[in-house]
């Protein structure tokens, strides 16, 4: 376990998390908001954590971390994290939950803390994030969270429209 919150326990993805990936991966809102990775399999799933998170711990020591509750410890929830991408200035903030536990707080509560976290342990003094217009959802939460609307950017070969929000912490 990395971290621990009033009900989360924030610890490392590793390839036995691939299960609860590929369900994740292909919930509603991952799809809608974040992007089909048209992953269908286990084995998917472990390339896609092997070439994207597990690299990133390897790379810079950070990346998204997987959320238990403190009640039910085998319950894995979501995720929230930090990730720095070559698209972006700053590292940036991020998060998905299982549609059963979207809207309870749980992706501000572990947002804070990987905040806190990434400038304790990284020296990350600037965040941001990026989401598409119409996650406004994650908007409030990302200006919850103290970040504030900065531009819009086409960071990607999608030339997908998002808006960047940053924030000195």
């Amino acid at each position: 376990m990395l971290l621990q919150t009033k009900r989360l326990l924030i610890s490392k993805i590793t390839l036995d998390d691939a299960p609860f990936f590929l369900e994740l991966l292909n919930s509603p809102n991952f799809i809608k908001y974040i992007g089909d990775k048209k992953i269908s399999t286990i084995k998917g799933v472990e390339n896609y954590l092997e070439n994207g998170i597990l690299k990133s711990y390897k790379q810079h020591g950070f990346s998204y971390y997987k959320l238990q509750l403190q009640t039910h410890p085998k319950v894995k929830i979501g995720i929230t994290g930090i990730l720095k991408r070559k698209e972006l200035d700053y590292p940036d903030v991020g998060f998905s939950m299982l549609p059963e536990y979207e809207g309870q707080g749980y992706g501000y509560e572990s947002s804070v803390a990987i905040m806190q976290y990434g400038k304790a342990q990284f020296n990350i003094n600037t965040i941001c994030a990026i989401t598409l217009p119409n996650n406004t959802n994650s908007i409030n939460l990302i200006e919850k969270l103290g970040l504030v609307y900065e531009k819009t950017i086409k960071p990607f070969d999608d030339d997908e429209e998002l808006l960047l929000f940053a924030k000195i912490l």
